[in-house]
């Protein structure tokens, strides 16, 4: 092609600012082999630079979130009942499905701190915190479009105090509290004296007072509302399918509430398959049947392959003791043996035994880690010591059959009943003078004259050092006085009263739940008790019967059972003298003026750090008192696929409250601009 030509193809439109394609054309025609080959790949890196730099920069400014859509499965171990906040306490189903479908109040966060959640924001306090006011949010709807106010609240808190709707647990924690509506959504709250946790109390679930007010107390259990709840929380019920045959339901779905007034869940369903035992949810979790379990056991989890789940491990403010009943045991009315069965248990063992170390030692009511409250040495394992102090109380192995008993002597006329010494004369010294006379080695010489001499001195020096014991070291002394004063009386009547005696074995008895983990607590109790020579007989019942036959009449010698603080700790319900009868919780009949006097004053108390230094001192007494054993705090072991992210809970004030963060749980995520 000549040089005339070339000009004629490759000339330009007039105006034209970019060659037209049969321009470009004659462009690849005049390249050589190699130049074209040099052109495309310049072309080819100029193409994927650019490919590359944009899929840098839309990397490095985005990233995965999560994003609406996926379902959620999880195994409970029985049958809801009454999916009712005001019934619900009583039913660990029935308080899981509330969790999800109600509001309340206030509530807890991930952090275990109580937050507003029906409230628009914390309470207004006033008059020393004897009244709360509250500011209702105004935008909330019930699941069937009815609007939120505080009717409702006023209506539920009614409901609960009424002793004919039958709401045990809630009615004691709102018991003597004044509630009044001020508008639509404002209420206000009255109480007879401050009190520190009220705003724990107010976590409580609200009923919508346009589905049941006219429903009487009668027909409140019977209520069709109780399968076919209405609530304000973040999921709404779906359905809910029985087994024709036996009529126990067998599952139930709950769906994503569109119109929460919170923050929208990710998910947008949950199932709840319901099981007779845990065994059977189990195998349906390895059977891919459900995504999760409520509660897995330590020694269960080893069991379970792990393979695409996580064990969450939550912190819980439940503790278990031995709640010694000294009205029923006169052996645990001793405050030595209470002593002595303190320093005979080995907690560590418990709790690498029982839990696998899934749990911390407790040494009071305050579980550690949870309450700010400095944990106390308490009692540490030593056997030794232990069995010191029951030899000093006069428990002994008199036989070496390993089995401590004492010998009791039954009441009879006192003898000796004033001190004697040196110059006295008169019957009493009689007495004393044949009394001793009986033991040749005390009193060799024998004479019985009525006059407190010399040789009457020396015989009284030897039988208190005979006795020394029980006479000279419990005062400090290394040598007798020849004194006859309180000790020296109470064994010359041991000693010279003919009075009929009796051995008392150191036996007792402790009840329990026939559940796995505590039976085999109570097994290991009782072979750790065996060695201090205590004889230990265990009963396990079922819960039903423990609540029946045991525990509200206080009908046992000692009970192994747990207890749950709030994340407010507020210990009186425990161990106030007044609780010692159903339904308070005072299981071992404790009573200590002291101790009650500060359990008063705490509770008051609205500053935190003068309230836990009243609960810093009880904590004193109470270890002092030893009226039970604190063995152990497990930890709340959740067991969850690992498909399920945002998970953050960190503490729950109890099970139901795994679910507090649930609007952040989510499976599904998607790409967004940071």
């Amino acid at each position: 092609m000549n040089l005339k030509n070339l000009k004629a193809t490759l000339k330009f439109s007039k105006g034209r600012k970019f060659p037209a394609f049969f321009q470009l054309k004659q462009f690849f025609k005049i390249l050589k082999r190699r130049e074209k080959i040099a052109f495309f790949l310049f072309c080819f890196l100029f193409i994927g630079s650019g490919i590359f730099l944009g899929l840098s920069f839309y990397f490095q400014n985005t990233e995965f979130r999560p994003t609406s859509g996926g379902s959620y499965s999880e195994g409970l171990i029985g049958q809801p009942r009454f999916i009712n906040p005001i019934y619900a306490p009583a039913n660990d189903v029935d308080r899981d499905l509330t969790e999800l479908i109600f509001s309340g109040l206030m509530k807890y966060n991930s952090d275990g701190d109580i937050v507003p959640d029906l409230a628009k924001e914390y309470p207004n306090i006033k008059e020393n915190g004897k009244v709360y006011e509250f500011d209702l949010l105004e935008n909330v709807y019930w699941h069937d479009g009815e609007i939120f106010s505080a009717d409702d609240v006023v209506f539920t808190v009614k409901i609960i105090q009424d002793p004919d709707y039958n709401s045990k647990q809630l009615r004691v924690s709102l018991f003597g509290v004044e509630v009044e509506k001020i508008n639509n959504f404002k209420v206000r709250f009255k109480l007879k004296n401050p009190y520190a946790p009220f705003l724990e109390t107010l976590t409580f679930k609200i009923l919508p007072k346009h589905i049941w007010q006219d429903i009487s107390s009668e027909n409140f259990p019977l209520a069709i509302y109780n399968f076919k709840p209405i609530g304000t929380g973040p999921f709404r019920l779906k359905d809910l399918k029985k087994n024709d045959r036996t009529g126990y339901i067998t599952s139930l779905t709950l769906v994503k509430n569109s119109n929460y007034f919170g923050k929208k869940p990710y998910l947008t369903e949950i199932s709840f398959h319901f099981f007779e035992n845990k065994q059977d949810s189990i195998k349906a979790l390895q059977r891919g049947e459900i995504k999760g379990l409520d509660y897995v056991s330590p020694k269960n989890l080893k069991t379970i392959k792990s393979e695409g789940f996580k064990v969450y491990n939550f912190s819980f403010p439940r503790y278990f003791d031995i709640s010694f009943n000294p009205e029923k045991s006169e052996i645990l009315a001793e405050k030595s043996v209470r002593k002595a069965l303190n320093y005979g248990i080995n907690k560590k063992a418990l709790l690498e035994e029982i839990l696998l170390g899934y749990g911390k030692i407790v040494e009071s009511p305050f579980v550690p880690g949870i309450y700010n409250i400095s944990a106390p040495d308490g009692y540490q394992f030593d056997l030794e010591k232990g069995k010191e102090i029951l030899q000093q109380a006069g428990w002994r192995d008199e036989d070496g059959d390993g089995k401590r008993e004492k010998i009791i002597q039954e009441a009879v006329e006192i003898l000796f009943k004033k001190d004697l010494k040196k110059g006295s004369q008169d019957e009493d010294v009689r007495n004393l003078q044949s009394c001793l006379s009986k033991d040749p080695q005390v009193y060799p010489e024998g004479e019985i004259t009525g006059y407190f001499g010399e040789k009457t001195q020396k015989a009284v020096i030897r039988f208190q050092e005979k006795y020394s014991e029980d006479i000279l070291e419990p005062w400090g002394f290394a040598q007798g006085t020849g004194i006859v004063s309180k000790t020296t009386r109470a064994k010359l009547n041991e000693v010279c009263v003919d009075a009929p005696k009796k051995v008392l074995p150191l036996k007792i008895s402790l009840v329990t739940i026939d559940q796995e983990e505590l039976s085999q607590a109570a097994d290991l109790i009782k072979k750790q008790w065996e060695a201090l020579g205590v004889q230990l007989e265990v009963k396990k019942v079922s819960l039903l019967s423990l609540e029946q036959d045991f525990w509200n009449p206080r009908d046992y010698e000692s009970l192994l059972f747990g207890k749950i603080m709030g994340l407010i700790p507020d210990p009186y319900p425990f161990w106030h003298s007044t609780q010692k009868r159903e339904p308070g919780l005072n299981l071992s009949l404790y009573g200590n003026k002291e101790a009650d006097k500060l359990l008063e004053e705490a509770r008051q108390i609205l500053d935190e750090k003068e309230r836990l230094e009243k609960y810093r001192i009880f904590q004193d007494i109470i270890i002092k008192d030893a009226p039970a054993v604190f063995l152990y705090s497990p930890d709340y072991l959740y067991l969850v696929s690992e498909e399920i992210k945002g998970i953050k809970t960190k503490i729950v004030a109890d099970p139901s409250k795994r679910f507090i963060d649930i609007e952040n749980w989510y499976i599904k995520t998607k790409r967004s601009w940071k």
